[in-house]
């Protein structure tokens, strides 16, 4: 039988035999278990027949429990006790979790129960506390303890997956708890070695796209910086709208966005033909920089706060390359950017530490879990993705010319097959 008529026989059977979620008491099941504090039950649209709302506590500190408790938001979409289940380990806030139709890639193509974890120290699962419990080991043993309860409701196969920072999640939650799931399908997740890596310039100044779809972005950098004086206007009236509050000047801001500008266009996939000629005018200048590179991103406090503080701890991020605008600029370095912006004075007395790091490192050149990495070709995080796999259950496949983006149905049709017949393979062994 192939892999695509495995599939459908699969999905065929779940059309015939109706869901048994109807008979289930999910909510007692949910409240029975032990860090559970409160369980609302919440709109599952026409994803899931029942879903739910559950409110973990969890400890700031797993090594040290003295240091207090906070409440950890958890979303559950139900759609079988006998089905396996999708654990998504979010890098960030999980508000998206809440709308009726949100069920993950994973979950839709393999009738998969939907667990989403808000990452702590994000949105509604902030506790009381220093920076310094906000940690990738902290936030994977708060996936621990989630997993290791909700097995009990659904004791079947898991999958852990997450996008960007969930999926560098996903892969360290699998490095310190290697049994907690089956499978494991990191989505984009970066491993940066330190503060700013070193790896993503190059890639965008060679890589990322063609020769000439790299000059069109520095000929845009450039034709920005060179109208700094028309355009500067623009941005202070922009920006005293918006209400938005910086740590660095306003010049400087005008800097970032410009040197930004290149990553975010690779990262997120922007058509180079969409980018307007030299003798556009300053309005469809500056429209098309703050659509791709906006001053929103340089803010001084943001609900991405969380992330930048663990990215100059230990997660590290990336840098920028001057040297082709430096005569353009009026800054003399981007060195220590991301301390000096984006970090909260607080959060200023904690070290790089390369221990994070160095795990990982270990980890994906050793490991022989059952893995599939997904990237896109030039995306900027792609500069820092897991290299080639060492075990034959780790695979990686990269989306050709894809960004940030790339997603199993963002493939071609026969590699979108590949990657559902391995991880079919391994839920249904």
């Amino acid at each position: 039988m192939t892999i695509r008529r495995f599939i459908a026989v699969i999905a065929a059977f779940a059309l015939l035999f109706p869901q048994t979620v109807a008979a289930q008491d999910y909510k007692a099941l949910f409240e029975a278990l032990p860090s559970v504090r409160k369980v609302e039950k919440i709109d599952g649209g026409q994803a899931f027949p029942e879903k739910y709302l559950l409110w973990f506590e969890q400890p700031v500190s797993h090594k040290d429990p003295s240091k207090g408790t906070f409440l950890q938001r958890v979303f559950v979409g139900c759609t079988d006790r006998d089905s396996s289940s999708v654990f998504v380990a979010e890098g960030y806030g999980a508000a998206y979790a809440a709308r009726a139709t949100y069920k993950d890639e994973l979950a839709v193509l393999f009738n998969l129960n939907n667990v989403v974890v808000e990452h702590r120290y994000f949105l509604e699962s902030k506790p009381d506390a220093g920076w310094e419990y906000l940690t990738a080991e902290n936030a994977a043993n708060d996936y621990h303890r989630v997993i290791t309860e909700l097995k009990t409701v659904f004791p079947r196969k898991w999958i852990g997956t997450g996008i960007s920072k969930g999926g560098q999640n996903s892969a360290i939650f699998r490095a310190f708890f290697p049994d907690d799931v089956d499978i494991t399908v990191p989505y984009v997740g970066p491993f940066c070695r330190s503060r700013e890596d070193g790896r993503h310039e190059p890639f965008i100044a060679e890589f990322a796209g063609s020769m000439s779809d790299r000059k069109a972005i520095r000929d845009f950098q450039t034709e920005f910086l060179e109208r700094r004086e028309a355009l500067t206007p623009m941005l202070d009236s922009l920006v005293k709208a918006k209400g938005y509050e910086y740590r660095i000047p306003l010049n400087e801001v005008y800097d970032m966005m410009a040197l930004e500008f290149s990553f975010a266009f690779w990262q997120w996939g922007t058509p180079v033909e969409t980018i307007p000629a030299s003798d556009a005018s300053d309005k469809e200048i500056f429209d098309y920089m703050v659509q791709v590179s906006g001053p929103d991103y340089w803010e001084k406090e943001s609900d991405t706060t969380p992330f930048f503080v663990m990215a100059a701890h230990e997660l590290g991020y990336y840098g920028y390359d001057v040297k082709p605008f430096k005569k353009l600029l009026t800054i003399k370095s981007a060195k220590g950017y991301l301390e000096r912006i984006f970090v909260p004075e607080d959060a200023r007395n904690l070290r790089f530490d390369k221990t994070l790091s160095r795990k990982m490192k270990k980890f994906l050149k050793t490991t022989d879990s059952r893995m599939l990495f997904i990237y896109g070709e030039f995306d900027p995080w792609a500069a820092v993705r897991a290299f080639e796999p060492v075990g034959p259950n780790v695979h990686i496949y990269i989306d050709p010319a894809g960004s940030h983006r790339a997603r199993i149905r963002t493939f071609p049709d026969a590699t979108q097959e590949e990657i559902k017949g391995i991880i079919a393979g391994w839920l249904y062994e």
